[in-house]
């Protein structure tokens, strides 16, 4: 059976540019706020979809340090020391777009608990990175 990870690659890419392939059926997705300053992180699982057999994302819970002008959680959020947690409406998710910057912190790429700048595992064009559910290419 063929190992379940996340393919990333730049959206900007040219046609035929192989995506790089993280291993591993449960990260989080992490990073500060540009302007504001506050830390958010989304939990996800890679999983099969029952009906296509197809890898998916599963967007399984998320997290937001505080709140700022424009930035509020939802309302079923819970606040429990100093995080508002709560579960993402949208569950299924078919890709990321990822949108990185020269000028602001990279998303952290997190797994148990050790976290890791996002360009540890693929260069930033400044543009663009998608994040898909995948078989090991």
């Amino acid at each position: 059976m063929s190992a379940l990870g996340v393919c990333l690659s730049l959206a900007a890419a040219l046609q035929g540019t192989p995506a790089v392939f993280v291993p591993g059926t449960q990260f989080t997705l992490a990073w500060t706020h540009s302007i504001e300053k506050v830390r958010w992180e989304e939990d996800y699982r890679v999983e099969l979809d029952p009906l296509t057999q197809l890898p998916v994302l599963h967007a399984t819970a998320a997290r937001i340090k505080g709140s700022a002008a424009g930035m509020e959680p939802p309302p079923d959020a819970v606040l429990h020391n100093g995080w508002y947690s709560y579960k993402p409406s949208q569950q299924i998710v078919t890709e990321l777009r990822l949108t990185r910057s020269e000028f602001t912190a990279d998303y952290d790429w997190c797994v148990a608990g050790r976290c890791q700048s996002m360009s540890n595992l693929i260069a930033s064009d400044t543009g663009i990175t998608r994040a898909r559910a995948c078989f090991y290419p």
